[in-house]
């Protein structure tokens, strides 16, 4: 198994002060993680720097999907980011638009142009979050777990091998904060490589997985 990501005595900062230091671990391909820490503790810096929205300080090494972080060249970080799915706290989804149009908003910014094509992927991961009957809709008419699921279905347009999901939980309640780790945890089965940063330590409880800890501005991994 090969690694998708792989960072060797990494340094990250923010506004010039240490956020994380001496950071080593590494992700496989299909495997499942959980990121937890404190407010405040770096967890969300450790997760921008793998789509390099904050820059990595130092390392000896720094590598995400066969990109160097350290010394990424500008025009390398989009195909990067196309090749990273990303899941938000917040949702982030468009509100003047039906959850189709945000999905072909996506395919169209990274290359697709086949009508035909692109709707077969839409319908395609729809099916794989259980939102398959909910394209015509408008973001204000879903409830938060299927707004989660719909941003899940998003992340997975280009079929990432790495998904980043910040707190993915946060904005749920409980039960519905269950079905969708419990939707992660099937997508790391299915061949992704899943890094969720949470705060809650029941979830890693009820789906035991691999934990590392963002703790006194390190990184802890305690399997």
């Amino acid at each position: 198994m090969s690694d998708i990501i792989e960072y060797r005595g990494v340094e990250i900062h923010r506004a010039e002060k240490t956020v994380l230091k001496e950071v080593s671990f590494s992700i496989g391909e299909g495997e499942f993680c959980y990121l937890v820490g404190r407010v405040g503790s770096g967890k969300s810096s450790l997760l921008k720097s793998m789509y390099a929205e904050v820059p990595i300080y130092s390392g000896e090494k720094a590598m995400v999907l066969d990109y160097n972080l350290l010394d990424i060249k500008k025009k390398q970080v989009p195909y990067l980011r196309r090749n990273i799915g990303i899941v938000f706290q917040d949702f982030q989804l468009l509100q003047d638009r039906s959850v189709y149009d945000n999905l072909s908003f996506v395919l169209k910014a990274t290359g697709w142009h086949n009508r035909a094509e692109m709707d077969q992927r839409i319908e395609d991961v729809l099916i794989d979050v259980g939102m398959n009957h909910k394209s015509y809709k408008m973001p204000h008419e879903l409830s938060g777990g299927e707004q989660q699921r719909i941003v899940i279905a998003r992340a997975l347009l280009n079929n990432p091998k790495l998904i980043l999901a910040d707190e993915p939980t946060g904005n749920l309640d409980p039960q519905t904060g269950i079905t969708i780790v419990s939707l992660l945890h099937n997508l790391a089965s299915n061949g992704h490589s899943i890094l969720m940063a949470t705060h809650n330590i029941q979830l890693c409880e009820d789906f035991p997985a691999r934990i590392l800890r963002c703790r006194d501005k390190e990184l802890i991994d305690e399997f």
